[in-house]
């Protein structure tokens, strides 16, 4: 499935609480290394996994959405379910970490 790149709020809003499948939220920044190692992984869920809709935040683009969610630090991936929030990791995991908390959405 394609990466949708969240580009305003009401964009986020609309994906977050009208997708009928878990939302996995990428936020990341251009400047961020380990938002790099993490972004090809993200690219292969997206690509291996109609389950789930992927998408990604940029920081310094969309800083009212960073900001509502309260992400500190980057890269943070939050997976949502319904509107809400349902897990959240901050920092670089592995692939199958990243695709552990979809078996329970």
């Amino acid at each position: 499935m394609e990466i949708i790149n969240i580009s305003d709020k009401a964009a986020f809003d609309q994906l977050v609480k009208e997708s009928t499948k878990p939302v996995m939220v990428d936020f990341w920044a251009t400047w961020c290394g380990p938002c790099k190692m993490v972004a090809p992984m993200i690219a292969q869920i997206a690509a291996e996994r109609d389950d789930v809709q992927v998408a990604k935040v940029d920081v310094d683009q969309v800083p009212d959405v960073a900001s509502e969610f309260g992400i500190a630090a980057i890269p943070t991936v939050v997976y949502f379910k319904d509107g809400k929030e349902a897990h959240r990791f901050v920092g670089v995991q592995s692939k199958a970490a990243y695709l552990d908390p979809l078996q329970s959405l």
